[in-house]
């Protein structure tokens, strides 16, 4: 085994680059769902005793349709995108 491939911590090896297709939406679906559901949690509910129950249970539910979302939509967005923005790799960054 070779021992000068990357970790992540310890012993686990970091995942190839192809699954940074997968894990990519995964982590922005995640942030983003947490994010949008507390502050709606906190909203609706105020600061109430078992607040973060369910907001942990919104969450839950928001992530499980916020991922097949992301992976499906992603792709139309870097598309638009390319409409938008000039991706030349030798456009000068200001």
């Amino acid at each position: 085994m070779n021992q000068n491939k990357p970790m992540i911590i310890g012993n686990i090896p970091k995942l190839p680059g192809k699954y940074a297709a997968w894990i990519l939406p995964l982590f922005l679906s995640g942030l983003m769902s947490g994010i949008i559901s507390f502050i709606n949690t906190v909203k609706n509910l105020g600061w109430i005793e078992n607040l973060f129950s369910v907001f942990f249970s919104a969450w839950m539910m928001s992530w499980l349709v916020a991922y097949p979302i992301v992976l499906i939509v992603l792709p139309i967005v870097r598309k638009i995108t390319g409409l938008l923005v000039d991706m030349s790799p030798n456009q000068p960054h200001k």
